[in-house]
């Protein structure tokens, strides 16, 4: 087989393979590129060394490959072969697009006790009968240790060893393919782990022309980002390709610096596009950002970048500042009338799109527009990796909501015009915690991130003794969903009730209409409630402590006032009057007469 590395400043390059040294030429049509030929086979273990010597003599260390497919001891360890056309697919598989899609977040670390993909695996048959279509998994690269959240992964062509490794995730896909559900993959090409990350012995794959929060930057636009960038492509298209995987989320795209006229993410997208044809599947991509650009997602033939989604904080945070009532840090900008900023976003999809943003001292955002974007682009949620990990002490919202008031943005989240995702346990209020861990094998990085993380809260007001050691392994474990929580209650009511919502998601083509300008809103700030008008459809949500009278209007037919299709606890249609009257903290959704 052919073994190949990209290693522009290197004098020499020698593959070792099972131990044994081979010396690498230089290719000659493509510069910085070193190459041989080897008899190798699945599981063969090999890496390079740089400007060593093949006679044994001044040898630099074993490194691994850049584009290593698998990495059994770890992300210092060395590589090994991987032979894809050794698995054999179990289930033919057409492929789902996002529109009308329903996502779920999960971390296969903590989705089980076991953090294994055939663990994981074995609870999927719980996400078709809640009616999930796409299983979105947090990164799976390999990093240090057991146990992390992933986005500190090297080896972007590989798959962590723990979880399982590639057959592992095979595995996983081939089963969640013959359940129905589709995968989506979370991929960080913004920054790698600063542990065992090998790159910049090979070549300039980080740039200091830019700076990120993690250090110097990836290089998209500096001398020698066309190989870079190739490499980030090649790894995206691999995942899409050889593990059969639906799409890919990618963390955190505001932090790409790239001043290139044709940007990595536009090149990307472009790619993809290409792939899901060859295949005769729908691929998607889905971004996280920050910027509130539309041009995200709009097609790159109307100037865009092409992008078929985009996480919607701006909903997220109107809808969390509207339950909770907090207002610190990013929460300002949507604490002083949240539910006029939750009717902003399911009518507009950004808060800010163009408006001043007290968190950033200046103006934010851009608007979309509502008449040509489908509502499908933007990805609603009540909680997320992020919005649960990022806080002292890793709480979900079900550790300070009542059941009634989880129901409601349940209601908001499934009913809105948005595609929909849960955060793995969400459905049924689990209270368990998800914290920040890790698993440095690196003692001193380790204390740095340890002490980085209370010292942090600190400035919040937190006593450091409060802030759970991202080290110890209970604040893993401590994160782990209880899967006897189900069956109990108030949790199995809860469940009940996100399975009821979204099979009318399902069912119902107005709650997945695409027309966000065909939305509309009513709210009353101080009464606490917020209802609006999908097609003949209307949804009505109470989070405040008292009943609350909510003026609908008539039905289609006079004197009609909707008929109930499904109701957190018991609600009477609205009478002729189309008057509402809805209970505290419930929520209900109505068909027109």
């Amino acid at each position: 087989m052919l073994f190949e590395v990209w290693a522009p400043d290197a004098d020499s390059v020698e593959l070792r393979l099972a131990g044994a040294p081979r010396a690498m030429g230089r290719d000659p049509l493509r510069a910085g590129w070193w190459t041989t030929e080897a008899e190798a086979s699945d599981g063969d273990r090999y890496g390079f060394v740089l400007n060593g010597g093949a006679d044994g003599g001044a040898d630099g260390p074993v490194l691994p490959d850049p584009c290593s497919r698998r990495q059994p001891d770890g992300p210092d360890g060395e590589s090994a072969v991987v032979d894809h056309s050794a698995y054999t697919w179990r289930n033919d598989w057409a492929g789902r697009g996002l529109p009308g899609a329903v996502l779920y977040e999960l971390h296969i670390g903590t989705y089980t006790d076991e953090g294994t993909f055939d663990a994981a695996a074995a609870r999927l048959g719980h996400l078709a009968e809640l009616g999930i279509t796409h299983v979105s998994l947090m990164p799976v690269c390999p990093f240090p240790g057991t146990h992390g959240w992933g986005y500190e992964g090297v080896s972007l062509w590989a798959v962590h060893e723990p979880y399982g490794g590639p057959e592992g995730l095979k595995r996983f896909v081939d089963t969640a393919h013959g359940l129905g559900l589709a995968v989506v993959l979370d991929v960080v090409h913004n920054h790698l782990g600063p542990s065992g990350n090998h790159l910049p012995a090979f070549g300039p794959y980080f740039t200091e022309t830019h700076h990120t929060p993690w250090g110097a930057a990836v290089n998209l636009d500096a001398p020698g980002s066309d190989e870079v960038r190739a490499y980030l492509l090649g790894s995206a298209l691999a995942w899409l390709r050889d593990y059969r995987l639906d799409g890919l989320r990618l963390d955190a795209v505001h932090a790409l610096a790239d001043t290139r006229a044709l940007t990595f993410l536009e090149e990307l997208s472009t790619a993809t596009d290409a792939l899901a044809a060859e295949l005769g599947r729908p691929l998607s991509l889905i971004a996280e950002s920050d910027l509130c650009d539309p041009r995200t997602t709009t097609p790159r033939e109307s100037g865009g970048i092409g992008l078929h989604a985009q996480w919607n904080d701006d909903f997220h945070h109107a809808l969390h500042a509207a339950l909770t009532g907090e207002s610190q840090g990013y929460y300002a900008d949507f604490a002083a009338a949240p539910l006029a900023a939750v009717a902003k976003t399911v009518t507009s999809a950004f808060f800010h799109n163009g408006t001043y943003s007290s968190f950033r001292g200046r103006t934010h955002g851009r608007p979309v527009d509502i008449t040509h974007t489908p509502a499908h682009r933007f990805v609603g949620y009540a909680q997320t990796h992020d919005q649960i990990g990022n806080r002292a002490l890793g709480d979900r919202l079900s550790a300070t909501l009542s059941p009634g008031l989880l129901a409601c943005a349940a209601a908001l989240v499934l009913t809105g015009p948005f595609t929909p995702m849960l955060f793995m346990g969400e459905e049924w209020g689990a209270r368990t915690p998800w914290q920040f861990f890790t698993d440095h094998t690196d003692p001193a990085l380790a204390e740095a991130v340890r002490v980085g993380r209370r010292r942090e809260f600190a400035a919040h007001g937190w006593a450091a003794d409060d802030i759970p050691d991202p080290q110890d392994p209970a604040t893993r474990n401590r994160s782990c969903l209880d899967w006897s929580e189900p069956a109990q209650e108030p949790h199995a009511r809860l469940h009940a009730w996100y399975r009821e919502l979204i099979a009318l998601r399902h069912t119902l083509p107005d709650l997945s209409d695409p027309d966000l300008a065909s939305v509309r809103t009513a709210h009353d700030e101080q009464a606490r409630w917020l209802a609006y008008r999908r097609g003949d459809l209307r949804i009505a949500v109470n989070l405040g402590g008292k009943p609350a009278t909510i003026p609908l209007g008539g039905g289609r037919r006079r004197g009609g006032g909707g008929r109930v299709l499904a109701a957190w606890v018991p609600v009477e249609s609205p009478g002729g009057d189309g008057l509402l009257h809805l209970p505290p903290e419930s929520c209900v959704v109505l068909a027109d007469d």
